[in-house]
């Protein structure tokens, strides 16, 4: 059972498959709050207290779940589950390049998303207080927050993942399987070249915050994967 009642917010036009979802998470120990449109959802999302996760149907009336999806991971790092009767790999890639933290396709069983739905809360909610640093960079996983030498970096919980991953232990390279497998879950179907492209933006939000002494660098290892730089290595 997660601890402090994690907030779940279910968002579904399908009265039915609300009722279900509702009544396994609520057993399994969540608090679950519903919408059943697109408009409601973001309302509720932005509402305080926020959710912990949102589980989100892609079709939705008045605003599609895609549109939300992207909304609130624009305004927050809320993890979101897209729920989809659309199978495709391209389906999956637009869900997932909007920062969705996970795709369940319809039908489902309601006992499998809630091992979704604590596998990303575990993903995402990092070990209370715990902090890494290398080099200017500082993660405090207790607020999810990043900074390089004192200027905030905003990332998503995938790219949170990865780069948690690579700060435990700089100069260790990561094949694109292992940092899959950090940032999805072990269940996932996502792409080696999913992860290149996290690990893009990653690049692209570090640098963007500086590039000074100590500044994290992630380096390719061709043919085996990323490693982040070690700062001591360098200096010696």
């Amino acid at each position: 059972m997660p601890a402090a009642r994690a907030r779940i917010l279910v968002v579904d036009d399908d009265a039915k498959t609300v009722a279900a979802v509702r009544l396994y998470l609520e057993h399994a120990g969540f608090a679950v709050d519903t919408a059943a449109d697109g408009r409601a959802a973001l309302e509720r999302a932005r509402a305080e207290p926020r959710p912990d996760l949102v589980v989100l149907d892609r079709m939705l009336p008045h605003l599609d779940g895609l549109a939300v999806c992207r909304l609130v991971r624009s305004e927050s790092r809320i993890p979101v589950i897209l729920l989809t009767a659309r199978t495709t790999e391209a389906d999956r890639l637009e869900g997932l390049d909007l920062g969705a933290d996970d795709y369940v396709s319809k039908p489902f069983s309601p006992r499998e998303l809630v091992a979704r739905v604590r596998a990303v809360l575990r993903r995402t909610r990092p070990d209370e207080s715990e902090a890494l640093a290398v080099g200017a960079l500082a993660i405090d996983l207790d607020r999810r927050e990043v900074t390089v030498a004192g200027r905030p970096v905003d990332l998503t919980p995938r790219e949170l993942a990865i780069l948690v991953a690579l700060a435990r232990a700089p100069g260790r390279v990561f094949s694109r399987e292992a940092l899959r497998e950090r940032a999805f879950g072990p269940s996932s179907e996502a792409l080696d070249r999913t992860v290149d492209a996290h690990i893009v933006k990653l690049r692209r939000k570090l640098a963007a915050a500086g590039d000074g002494p100590g500044a994290p660098v992630v380096e390719t290892v061709f043919g085996a994967g990323y490693r982040m730089a070690d700062p001591g290595a360098h200096d010696a």
